[in-house]
């Protein structure tokens, strides 16, 4: 059966299609569209379907093979698949009638029948008969597809009756009926099925269609399909009904009408285009696209080949065209709409001017545009137009704007825009102008005003109508930023007003609250002080800022800032003495060599070798040129142990200027670490330790080998050295470097640049110190004073005091002083003149010895001269003045301002007998050194009593305050001989290192060079003994004047010096003095050797009165020294028969030496002029020290005070016997200056929470911790924020921060956990006095008072292991938070003892400063008071042996340091450990 099926044979039907046909007269102009419905049929595809094909051919195409002289056309064989799937072949053959062309009549065949007998035929005959295919075939056969009938015969199964339904030109629709009639009834004789087809049904006619059903229906009731070959409907279903038809067995198809088919197919079409448009859209997206291109590309699509079977290739090459033109058209659009856009700017770039093109019209503007100069650069004039038709459209690269695209009217509309948007826009200035200007002139706008406010004063205006609410805003911001400077700036200056109020007042870094009151009432009704009544804050912000500056001045705190005076005077000095002098500079840096540099080549694993080598090759006989320079290079390259001789930086025959460090791993980074150290210490015992201070530069060389360490790893670290050692850090490897080589020439030359560059900015520093020697070369020391923010120019002021001729040298290490050489008197002096800003003054006038001050002030401004008063009140009567006043031009009358000031400058300086002269800062002025010619002559008359007024004054603070010399006594186990540090908060700054002298009656013997040092000291008490920096140098660098040591006296040679210099230079005549003063005549060279006797006993024997120690020179002693002790048990006891001298009964001698006609006490220059001090009476009012400050006395208590304590000095003024003693008495009191010891402030209590409550801040330690997060948040961000930060900072935890800042920071955080420090641009000292403050704050200290007697008790154990673990037993027993917080504080410590050489708190500083924060004992008791070493030294040992308490290490066996030697310049070390440690982790995990 299988076999059977597989052999059926597919069915083959021949159907004939027949329907009128004749000549035109029997069938019309055209025929009924047989042939159109063969063709359809045949070849579906639409570029295989012809609608021409012509029944009139010649003679020749008749007899041809396609016609074969045969009235009928073979269409071929075709496959269809019917109803029910059933697949068939179909012959299809055309019965038709061919015309002569000749003759019009039908061509003779072999088949002389009529048309109607020939069409019914069902047997068909024509040897070699080929198929037909269209009318181009005929006489062309071999051109097309050849394909013969089959077997040269056809049996018709079935006929096509056609009926054309449509308006046929010249035919008659009932003739056609008849024929068609006529034509059934010859066909039916052959019984074969019958299917009428209607053709051409989309131009059909409903009557005619009508019809023709009707014929249908009478005739068996024929199946009827109605078809349109043009719009291929129904086409196949007329085939496959007759199919149907002829099979018998199947059953009657079914019909689908015209227009429902008709309906189908124009979905299909149209769904068919719509994928082929998408197709395009997609495959053709620029506008010069190719037919041939795009059929490329689309050919393999189904969706291009199904349109082009529906539609056809012309209909598909038609829809591209359209698509291209569309692109194009956007394309157009699109530049259009550029060029247009363009051209706002080109307008706005070319017609800017409202006033050129106002009256313009576009023509005009448009011959207008082509006069500007950059016409070009906006548009291109094209030779073809219009623009959108030439090849401009496609060159995307210029942008320029087609000139004629100008004529059009969107261009004209722009430039009317532009015309109008200038037109609004000079409106809105106006506008703008207006309410500015209103802003301005309105009273009501005050400083600190919202703009809600201000708003009803500006609605009714006109600028109200024009302007938008966000340009009000922006430009009442503007206004209100600009009145608030303003004001602040007026503000600013009212304070420095009253600079006589604030230095009065003595204020610290927390004034009291009653100070903070009196400057309000005082300044409160000043209209500058109520400007910033809206922005109280703000007010109070700069009253403290300014009150920090008082306190602490220096360049960063000053008001100006950047402008600060003392920064202008060091520009230009070093500018102008380094451009004169660059080449002598850089001689006597590299030891009088012309431009030869000895560097060090530091580095290991041969980088050194390597390096030198590289540098050899560059340089031309040991020359290497940088920058245009030659320098001769000598190079050493170290990379051994540098303590051994061989690898010493240093040699009889090599200095160096320099050293280059390098390195390309972590080794070798180490190595420089280790290798720097190592230089520091072998340096520390010598004099000649500049070594300590060689200029370096850090240089990270290309890595060859892959080691651990990433390359970004190694540049860190190197940054981090570089950072530590304040040197240059250059990269090598960020630059190009040949693969076998470390270094390039442009890497070398960027090391030594750097490293010359630094050599440069440390001139003064890189060579050994400055000898005392050198600093005491001056005759006279001068400062000169200058306000900062005066409006003058400075170069005008100082240009011809430091022209070169007299004007020799800076100062060697202070930048802002100069030495002069001037004639003085009869002899040529030389004078150091400082010129700094009266803040720097203020600490110069208390501190240092100082011959004469030149004041300036600018006399139009009153802040001036009230800087001026205020630093004069405090200076003392003897010291030469020199006021000086600057006007901005000849005219001193130019306001009534500069003329009151003027006046009042004139008036002081005659209250208190000093010069005062005028200069004009717009004049050319080139004799400022002449005129004060007269002071330097008050200043040298006065420099002997001057100087030994200063000595005694610092030997009189030294007797009265011996606690400040000696703070702390050195102990064994300190790695300080003299830490100085102080056990409370109220330092601000940490003290300078300095060394006290060896005593003399000490067994150590006195080297030669230490004697001829000590020598040099004769008579120079000012200076500081050992400190590479000049005694000025110390005013910007946020360091206090250091304590004293005690110099040692001798009197005598002041003596023999005066005795010899007696009458030498006359006294100056000019000055009258308002009452008598000592009149010691200067030695022959200005100079002077005076020492006084060392009070010994003071520091060691207790007194029960206060007493002072005076050494008078007696010629009759030969040298030896008159001690006095001036006290009330003293006077009341000698009876003029002296204190402890020999020679105490010869006093004739002081008689003969000295021709004194008075005696008197120095004064201030407050006490000679009613217009200073004008407020010196708030001087008394307060207490000393800050508003929380405990057990200040008031002025009552101190009255009495004063009153019930006898002092030394009112005795002495009582105690006057006659004769010589009496004559005694007076010249002692005129050396003495009446000293007061300040009473040390006690600890002041925690930061006072009255202004809040906090709800973290005084509350239990379990209150703000957690198991999981067992550290407070305070406290963490804290330590964060220093371990980041203030690990270098010098007295770190010692230096207390500003009061109001760590309130603020407190309050902040209590008010959000998660504030960040580092956005909050808080002061490390402010941090880390909040960080203390927390734990001051807490209800019960950290370490609990249990835990505090075992401590003490377990602190006694002589066995020092038995001890620290006794210590540590102890901890483990305190609560489990407290252990923690105090884990994780002791760690942070530790860090910050392990940076003691950055920031000088090494783990003794520290525990001074934390153990009364952590374990706050009861002093209640006395075993509180006498254990507070105890606690202190407990504190030490936690932090010092942190690994081993915490973490379980061994202990740390410290190497302490040698105490300083007297050649030190360091005198702070800090104990080393015998074994590395590693550090603790900042953060330990909770202890279990």
């Amino acid at each position: 059966m299988m076999a059977k099926k597989q052999d059926v044979r597919i069915p083959n039907y021949s159907i004939s299609v027949v329907g009128l046909s004749g000549t035109e007269k029997e069938k019309g102009q055209c025929g009924v569209g047989k042939s159109c419905f063969c063709n359809r049929f045949v070849r579906p595809k639409a570029d295989e379907f012809h609608l021409d094909h012509t029944s009139v051919l010649s003679t020749s195409d008749f007899g041809g093979r396609v016609v074969n002289n045969d009235h009928f056309l073979y269409w071929g064989e075709i496959g269809r698949t019917v109803e029910e799937g059933v697949e068939c072949r179909i012959h299809v053959v055309e019965q038709t009638e061919f015309i002569d062309d000749q003759t019009f009549q039908p061509h003779r065949s072999t088949a002389l029948q009529p048309y109607i007998k020939r069409a019914a035929a069902t047997k068909l005959a024509s040897a070699e008969k080929l198929m037909y295919i269209c009318t181009d075939q005929l006489g062309l056969e071999q051109d097309f597809e050849q394909k013969q009938m089959p077997e040269g015969k056809l049996l018709i199964d079935g006929f096509l009756l056609c009926v054309d339904v449509s308006r046929g030109m010249n035919r008659n629709f009932e003739e056609q009926l008849k024929f068609i009639t006529n034509l059934y009834n010859q066909i039916i004789k052959t019984k074969k099925p019958i299917v009428v087809v209607l053709t051409k049904c989309d131009e059909g006619v409903e009557r005619y269609i009508r019809e023709a059903h009707s014929f249908a229906m009478t005739r068996k009731n024929l199946q009827v399909v109605e078809t349109s070959a043009r719009s291929n409907v129904n086409v196949d279903l007329a085939f496959s009904t007759l199919a149907q038809l002829i099979d018998k067995s199947r059953a009657r198809p079914k019909i689908t009408p015209y227009y429902e088919a008709l309906k189908q197919q124009s979905q299909l079409i149209a769904h068919g285009k719509d994928k082929y448009e998408y197709i395009i859209s997609h495959c053709v997206t620029h506008h010069n696209e190719s037919w041939m291109n795009a059929t490329r590309k689309m050919q393999t699509k189904p969706e291009f080949q199904e349109y082009v079977y529906l539609e056809g290739t012309l209909k598909a090459k038609k829809l591209f065209s359209q698509h291209v033109l569309m692109l194009k058209d956007k394309h157009v659009d699109h530049l259009k709409n550029k060029y247009l856009n363009r051209l706002v700017f080109a307008l706005d770039s070319l017609f800017a001017d409202l006033n050129e093109i106002e009256n313009l019209n576009w023509p005009t503007a448009q011959q207008r545009l082509k006069t500007k100069q950059d016409f070009s650069a906006w548009f291109v004039v094209l030779s073809e137009t219009p623009w959108d038709k030439t090849d401009h459209i496609d060159k995307m690269d210029d942008d320029r704007i087609p000139f004629d695209l100008l004529t059009g009217k969107c261009a004209e509309d722009q430039y009317r825009k532009h015309l109008e948007k200038l037109k609004n826009e000079r409106k809105r200035a106006e506008m703008r102008r207006a309410f500015k200007e209103n802003l301005g002139s309105s009273p009501f706008i005050t400083p600190g005003k919202p703009w809600e406010e201000a708003r009803s004063f500006v609605m009714n205006e006109e600028f109200y109508q024009w302007l938008q609410e966000h340009e009000y805003q922006d430009i009442y911001s503007r206004h209100q930023r600009e009145i608030i400077d303003k004001a602040k700036d007026q503000f600013q200056e009212l304070l420095l007003e009253y600079s006589e109020l604030f230095y009065e007042l003595e204020l610290d870094a927390k004034p009291s609250k009653e100070k903070m009151g009196l400057i309000q009432d005082v300044l409160g009704e000043e209209q500058r002080f109520k400007a910033l009544q809206k922005l109280q804050a703000e007010r109070d912000a700069l009253v403290l800022k300014h009150i920090h500056f008082v306190y602490h001045p220096t360049k960063e705190t000053c008001p100006n800032s950047q402008k600060c005076m003392d920064s202008k005077v060091e520009q230009l000095l070093v500018a102008r003495f380094y451009r004169s002098s660059d080449r002598s500079h850089v001689n006597s840096h590299l030891d009088s060599s012309a431009d030869k540099l000895n560097l060090v080549l530091l580095g290991k694993d041969g980088l050194a070798h390597e390096l030198a080598n590289e540098i050899r090759v560059l340089c031309t006989d040991d020359k290497y040129v940088l920058e245009g320079k030659m320098y001769e290079l000598s190079l050493r390259p170290i990379e051994g142990n540098v303590k051994h001789r061989v690898n010493s930086f240093q040699t009889p025959t090599f200095q160096p200027h320099g050293c280059l460090c390098l390195y390309n791993s972590k080794e070798s980074l180490y190595y420089i670490k280790e290798s720097l150290e190592k230089l520091k210490e072998s340096t520390l015992d010598r004099r000649d330790n500049h070594l300590t201070q060689l200029p370096l530069t850090l240089v990270l060389a290309n890595k060859r080998e892959s080691g651990g360490e990433t390359l970004q790893t190694l540049r860190n670290h190197g940054q981090q050295l570089a950072n530590k050692l304040q040197c240059l850090f250059v990269d090598v490897t960020s630059h190009s470097v040949g693969s076998s080589r470390n270094f390039s020439e442009l890497q070398i030359n960027q090391a030594l640049k750097g490293l010359l560059d630094t050599m440069k900015r440390n001139l003064n520093l890189v060579s050994a110190s400055p000898s005392i020697k050198d600093l005491t070369d001056a005759d006279l020391r001068i400062v000169m004073c200058l306000m900062c923010g005066d409006l003058f120019s400075v170069d005008e002021v100082l240009f011809s005091i430091i022209q070169p001729h007299f004007c020799s040298s800076l100062q060697p290490g202070n930048s802002n002083s100069v030495m002069l050489e001037l004639a003085i008197g009869t002899a040529r002096k030389s004078v150091e003149l400082s010129i700094l800003s009266y803040h720097s003054s203020f600490n110069i006038r208390k501190n240092q010895l100082v011959h004469g001050y030149i004041v300036f002030y600018l006399a139009r401004r009153k802040a001036s001269l009230a800087m001026l008063r205020a630093f004069l009140s405090d200076v003392q009567d003897i010291i030469a003045i020199q006021l000086v006043a600057i006007t901005e031009g000849p005219d001193v009358s130019e306001s009534d301002v500069s003329r009151d000031q003027l006046e009042e400058g004139q008036e002081i300086a005659h209250e208190i007998c000093s010069r005062f002269t005028v200069i004009s800062s717009g004049q050319p002025f080139q004799h400022n050194v002449e005129i004060f010619a007269p002071f330097f002559r008050d200043a040298a008359e006065k420099k002997i009593i001057v100087e030994a007024l200063h000595m005694y004054d610092n030997a009189a603070e030294a007797c009265s305050n011996p606690e400040e010399v000696f703070n702390f006594s050195p102990r064994p186990g300190s790695p300080l001989n003299n830490s100085n540090c102080f056990d409370y908060d109220e330092d601000i700054e940490a003290p300078p290192p300095y060394v006290a002298l060896r005593d003399e009656t000490s067994g150590t013997p006195v080297t030669k060079e230490q004697s001829k040092l000590l020598m040099d000291l004769e008579g120079n008490d000012n200076y500081s003994l050992y400190s590479p920096f000049s005694p000025f140098e110390r005013i910007n660098n946020k360091v206090p004047p250091p304590v004293k040591p005690k110099p040692m006296v001798h009197f005598d040679k002041l003596m023999k010096k005066m005795d010899s210099s007696e009458g030498k230079e006359p006294a100056s005549k000019e000055m009258p003095r308002k009452h008598s003063t000592v009149s010691w005549a200067p030695s022959d060279d200005g100079s002077y050797t005076s020492d006084y006797a060392e009070p010994v006993d003071t520091l060691v024997r207790p007194r029960a009165d206060e007493e002072n120690i005076y050494s008078v020179p007696h010629d009759s002693t030969q040298g030896k020294i008159i001690t006095i002790r001036n006290s009330i048990s003293a006077k009341s006891q000698s009876n003029g028969s002296g204190n402890g001298s020999d020679s105490e009964m010869d006093i004739s001698s002081l008689e003969r030496q000295r021709k004194l006609s008075s005696v008197s006490k120095p004064l201030l220059y407050r006490d000679r002029s009613k217009r200073l001090g004008k407020f010196a009476s708030y001087r008394t009012n307060f207490s000393v020290g800050s508003d929380d400050e405990l057990g200040s006395l008031s002025s009552q208590k101190k009255v009495e005070a004063d009153s019930s304590v006898p002092k030394g000095d009112n005795t002495a003024s009582t105690y006057e016997p006659d004769g010589d003693e009496s004559k005694r008495g007076k010249l002692l009191r005129s050396l003495r200056r009446p000293t007061s010891r300040k009473p040390k402030p006690k600890p002041r209590p925690s930061i006072s929470k009255s202004t809040w409550e906090s709800n973290y801040f005084g509350v239990p330690l379990t209150s703000v911790v957690t198991m999981e997060k067992p550290i407070p948040i305070f406290i963490e961000k804290c330590i964060e924020f220093i371990d980041y930060n203030g690990l270098g900072t010098e007295g770190i935890y010692r230096v207390s921060g500003n009061k109001s800042e760590m309130e603020s920071l407190q309050r902040q955080f209590d008010q959000d956990h998660s504030i960040v420090l580092q956005e909050k641009d808080c002061a490390v000292n402010t941090v880390a006095g909040a960080m203390k403050s927390f734990f001051s704050e807490l209800p019960d200290p950290l370490v609990p008072y249990s835990a505090q007697v075992e401590l003490v008790d377990v602190s006694k154990q002589p066995d020092k292991e038995l001890k620290l673990n006794a210590l540590k037993d102890v901890l483990k027993k305190i609560p489990k938070e407290n252990y923690e917080v105090f884990k994780y504080v002791i760690t942070h410590l530790h860090k910050v003892s392990q940076n003691c050489k950055l920031n000088l708190m090494n783990s003794e500083n520290l525990s001074i400063c934390f153990w009364p924060t952590l374990m706050r004992p009861d002093f209640q008791t006395m075993d509180a008071l006498t254990a507070t070493r105890t606690y202190q030294t407990i504190i030490e040992l936690f932090i010092q042996q942190c690994p081993f308490f915490f973490y379980d290490r061994p202990i740390v066996e410290l190497i302490s340091a040698v105490p300083n030697s007297p050649t030190s310049n360091t005198a702070f070390q800090c104990p080393s450990p015998v074994t590395m440690i590693p550090s603790p982790p900042q953060s330990p995990p909770p202890t279990p």
